[in-house]
């Protein structure tokens, strides 16, 4: 199926988001709460663009749109650009402590000095976290209170037991909002404290306990090698070597 994204001719699988077309192709659309690992939510409306069929146009989430026929697709014009300004201001105003929104909103030409935000404020309620948790299958933390009051956290800002600390929600966060301090071969994060385990090749702390009991637990099988991704690499490489 061929579709039309900025005038440029694409060959696409129909079912396949426009978001994804258009990275596949080479086309930048802005977004921020975006994950190949999650798909597409349409949360942060970044990703709108301007979508014609027949003699229809509308506006949509590229990143949810899904594609089943023939379409014309823009993903820049002064109506979407005004809209993603719009997006930019309020979240930055939600995070002023945040770089990337500080970088976008000049970007955008926002207004100067138009943020009067919490100057310790990174979060932008993007959610990725929350699905890495999810993913991983611990969900230890969620989106908590409502309107301007929402916010990520654990229940009743506790050190959740259902959390491992393998920091899957600090590396996808976009905004680096989640604080994971790590000294000596302890790990804290979301106010509870892990020791690490170290890698028995480079040394290199690299996960903790319970995170490797957790996976024992879900492959049934016991990972007491504790060897580190790089050097699991490695020993996969000498292996293949060998065959």
């Amino acid at each position: 199926m061929m579709i039309k994204i900025d005038g440029l001719e694409i060959e696409v699988t129909p079912g396949e988001t426009i978001l994804e077309a258009a990275k596949k192709s080479g086309i930048n659309i802005p977004t921020l709460c975006y994950s190949k690992a999650f798909g597409g939510k349409g949360h942060c409306r970044m990703c709108m663009v301007e979508v014609k069929s027949g003699n229809a146009t509308r506006l949509v989430a590229s990143c949810t749109y899904p594609i089943t026929g023939e379409i014309e697709v823009k993903t820049s014009t002064p109506a979407i650009e005004k809209i993603r300004r719009n997006i930019v201001m309020l979240i930055a105003k939600r995070a002023e402590g945040s770089e990337l929104m500080n970088k976008m909103y000049k970007e955008y030409g926002c207004p100067d000095n138009a943020i009067e935000g919490d100057p310790n404020e990174r979060c932008i309620l993007c959610r990725l976290c929350c699905y890495a948790c999810e993913e991983v299958g611990t969900s230890a933390i969620s989106a908590i209170m409502r309107g301007t009051e929402k916010r990520i956290a654990t229940p009743y800002d506790e050190a959740s037991a259902a959390c491992i600390g393998c920091g899957a929600c600090a590396e996808v966060c976009p905004t680096g909002a989640i604080e994971m301090i790590e000294e000596g071969n302890h790990r804290t994060i979301w106010n509870k404290t892990f020791e690490l385990v170290a890698c028995k090749d480079c040394g290199k702390p690299f996960a903790t306990v319970e995170q490797l009991q957790y996976v024992n637990e879900k492959l049934g099988c016991d990972r007491s090698t504790k060897l580190c991704e790089s050097c699991r690499k490695k020993e996969m490489a000498n292996k293949l070597k060998e065959i």
